[in-house]
């Protein structure tokens, strides 16, 4: 479960709600589903610096744009306003979710062929995109949102109140559930280095070539060991003050290992990472898929101590997470179920691990049903096999002794076994030229800083070291992280008293 740090520092606001919308879509509902199915033992993964956002909703101490202009009167909303409403508010999957709901669709139509937009169509607007929004389940779990969604049109402000209203409530609820569930041992948690940076690349820029050959580089390397240390030291704090034990497991952002973070994360305590099958046939140098050896736990033993590491089945996972929403619901888990069926036949009944490992919002949009027809079903058909059992990986690694070693765990990530989704064009090595400027400025400046404003400006930068902006350079649609990453680095110059780069004040370019 990951989104990126929206909110900005200075003004406690955030220009994309997407922290709030998949909040209020995704996390709480992927763990109150467990409740029907109690053979189902699953293991959630959570960035701190997503649920730092959740708990800021909860508190108040976060406003997005979206949502000041959701509150606002229709009536009252100004022609720029309108103009926002009309760009964005049709931010969802329109032939799984938009089309659903006749007066939605209308409404998405008459934007399509230019057509007015009364007062009351605002305010039908402003209901739908954040009821839409909002899981199916809790559309029928709360009353008032079930009576919104059979009225259809015609709104008032007081019901459009009630349903921005829920979306808190259900926010709220988030994190205690999670920890609910980890206390009854169905599920269990664990945790990604806090702002979700890439830890080999934290280490040394360089890492990329060791992951590619043919990896582009920064102008200089930007190499802070410290930094990844801080990241993952930080997120074993806050996991423990949230939900009062150490956590076990950690996901390195995008499955990103190397060879130099795993000392930093043996002592952190961690006993058990996660990967990708490329990463582990790398290592071994295998040239073929061999499930042999992936479907099992493999120990990686160093001067630190010892580190258990397992890998995900990248075809089993990617099946769930890029291909069965074009399925019927029955068809896509008969599918799943058959492959595991098969798996087990290969193997003559031998006990071992199969890692089913993927991102947990973004693939549901694409499922009818914001997926729930398809992991009901699934989880009932894993609850009645006998052949298979859900487990969670501390689970398994009590029971079971790891066997094989990996001497030398090779650099990469889930996407290709390498480091290119953050390094590979002139776009994304710029921004670490930027990066690598504003971090050597904190480290000359950070005795004249007030504790204030030191730990203020040492936020600000594990916050500009997460991995979404580099992701987004040069592939961004619409530029808007570009435009984050720079309003990141403005206020990083803004909260040491500095007159920011020229070069700040324009999209990032070659």
């Amino acid at each position: 479960m990951h989104q990126p740090y929206y909110k900005d520092l200075l003004t406690q606001k955030a220009d994309l709600p997407w922290v709030r919308l998949h909040g209020v879509k995704d996390y709480l509902d992927m763990v109150q589903i467990l409740e029907k199915y109690p053979k189902i033992h699953k293991t959630f993964n959570v960035v701190p610096s997503l649920l730092e956002q959740i708990e800021d909703y909860g508190c108040g101490n976060i406003k997005d744009k979206f949502l000041e202009l959701s509150y606002k009167a229709a009536k009252d909303l100004t022609p720029d306003e309108k103009t926002f409403i009309l760009k964005n508010f049709f931010s969802i999957n329109k032939d799984r979710v938009i089309s659903f709901f006749p007066r939605y669709y209308e409404l998405y139509f008459k934007k399509q062929r230019g057509g007015e937009f009364s007062t009351n169509d605002y305010l039908d607007l402003q209901v739908w995109f954040n009821l839409a929004w909002i899981d199916p389940s809790f559309r029928l779990k709360f009353p008032e949102l079930k009576a919104t969604v059979a009225k259809g049109r015609f709104f008032s402000e007081e019901e459009k109140r009630v349903v921005l209203d829920k979306q808190l409530i259900i926010l709220k609820d988030i994190i205690p559930n999670y920890n609910k569930f980890r206390e009854s041992g169905q599920i269990e948690l664990s945790v990604t280095p806090y702002y979700h940076p890439i830890l080999p690349l934290l280490y040394s820029t360089n890492s990329a070539k060791e992951a590619n050959r043919q990896s582009l580089l920064p102008k200089e390397e930007f190499r802070y060991p410290q930094d990844a240390l801080a990241q993952i030291d930080s997120s074993v704090t806050f996991y423990q003050e949230r939900f009062k034990i150490a956590p076990q497991g950690m996901w390195p952002s995008e499955e990103s290992v190397s060879e130099s973070i795993l000392g930093p994360i043996i002592n952190s305590g961690i006993k058990w990472i996660v990967s990708d099958e490329a990463i582990l046939f790398k290592s071994l140098n295998k040239k073929r898929r061999d499930t042999q050896l992936l479907y099992q736990p493999h120990l990686l033993k160093r001067e630190e101590g010892e580190l258990n590491i397992v890998f995900r089945d990248r075809n089993l996972s990617d099946l769930i997470g890029f291909t069965y929403h074009t399925w019927k619901a029955e068809n896509a888990v008969m599918d799943f179920i058959g492959h595991l069926d098969d798996i087990n036949k290969a193997f003559k009944n031998e006990d071992i691990l199969v890692v089913i490992a993927m991102d947990g919002e973004n693939a549901w949009e694409y499922y009818a049903n914001d997926g729930q027809d398809f992991l009901n079903l699934l989880y009932q058909r894993l609850s009645e096999s006998s052949s298979i059992k859900t487990t969670t990986v501390s689970e398994y690694l009590k029971t079971h002794q790891t066997k094989s070693k990996i001497r030398h765990l090779c650099a990469g990530s889930w996407i290709y076994g390498n480091f290119n989704k953050w390094m590979a064009n002139p776009y994304k090595t710029k921004a670490w030229d930027w990066l690598l400027e504003a971090r050597k400025k904190l480290d000359k400046i950070n005795k004249d800083l007030s504790a204030e404003k030191l730990t203020l400006a040492w936020k600000q930068i594990y916050i500009l070291e997460g991995s979404d902006w580099f992701w987004w350079y040069g592939e961004d649609p619409d530029g808007s992280f570009d435009k984050l990453f720079r309003r990141h680095l403005n206020n990083f110059y803004a909260i040491i008293g500095e007159i920011p780069p020229d070069y700040l004040q324009s999209p990032l370019s070659t």
